[in-house]
């Protein structure tokens, strides 16, 4: 390797060095859209070798980005290192880059004062990172129900370790059409990417393993139509695991298209309780009643 080579660096590495606030999806999204460009040329190439002296221009203003709103959020519970809310449906965790302007669950969280119903001391956010502040873990857009966030860094430390380790117990519940057979089962299938469409996923030999224990809890006839309340369990936390388990059976959650589910107006899918120990050292268990709309879903 020559001294040419040597000097190079990647392009999404040299924009990181500009701008250091910002996280790697929001570089990567930069250069998606090609707002970056090198020597007066735009790349969209994360990996692209920028060479020393090349004049690197990316068009990003820290100064002058979009206001994002402020929201209210329903409080759970809430003390000095956590709070639990009860997130409604069509609200992200947390965005994915720099550029989103809507409000998120961690945009609540750094609110300079967030209206709650057992208000503390502020949010303490030293030590966390931009986009993703606070979040322990995540529930899709389309999901309702219990969510924990963390206060500090340490907060954050311990509460995804548990979740790592697998010491919190979850349950959700789901609508799904007709019934399932049998009623109450696990279903112990490997999730893997699906490589024909990369935001889905699928269960498939080469996935990580990924376990669900099921149960139906009711059935019942809404307009003619047959349908079921399940809870689930998840055992593992792959992403997307429920939609793809259900829907790999053959019995799709209502609502949820991205996997073949019945249309309507919402995803049938909500997060019911979530028990853990918190940064106190206090078990806990927290409730997300489930929707009324869960007895009477609605087609759109």
């Amino acid at each position: 390797m020559d001294m040419a080579e040597r000097v190079k660096i990647r392009l999404d590495v040299h924009v990181l060095g500009l701008f250091p606030s910002l996280s790697r999806a929001s570089v990567q999204k930069l250069i998606d859209e090609g707002r970056v460009a090198v020597d007066g040329e735009a790349q969209t190439k994360s990996g692209y070798k920028v060479k020393i002296g090349s004049k690197v221009k990316v068009d990003y203003d820290p100064d002058n980005l979009p206001d994002i709103p402020a929201i209210d959020l329903p409080v759970l519970y809430e003390d000095d290192d956590c709070v639990v809310i009860d997130k409604p449906i069509g609200l992200l965790s947390h965005s994915k880059g720099a550029f989103n302007p809507e409000a998120t669950v961690a945009t609540w969280l750094s609110q300079p004062n967030p209206t709650r119903l057992n208000p503390v001391a502020g949010f303490n956010l030293v030590g966390f990172g931009k986009d993703r502040n606070g979040i322990v873990h995540r529930l899709d857009r389309a999901t309702s129900g219990v969510m924990i966030c963390a206060k500090t860094p340490e907060a954050l430390a311990w509460l995804q370790k548990q979740f790592s380790a697998r010491k919190v117990k979850k349950i959700y519940i789901a609508l799904i059409t007709d019934e399932l057979d049998p009623a109450e089962a696990i279903i112990d299938m490997p999730i893997e990417r699906n490589p024909a469409s990369p935001q889905r996923f699928r269960v498939g030999v080469n996935g990580k393993s990924a376990v669900t224990h099921y149960k139906t809890i009711r059935k019942f006839t809404h307009k003619t139509a047959d349908y079921s309340l399940v809870e689930l369990k998840p055992i593992t936390g792959r992403t997307h695991q429920l939609r793809v388990h259900l829907a790999h059976q053959g019995y799709p959650i209502v609502g949820d298209t991205f996997y073949e589910g019945q249309q309507a107006k919402r995803l049938y899918l909500h997060a019911y309780s979530l028990e853990i120990t918190l940064p106190s050292r206090i078990r806990k268990g927290f409730i997300s009643e489930i929707p009324v709309d869960f007895t009477k879903p609605e087609k759109t």
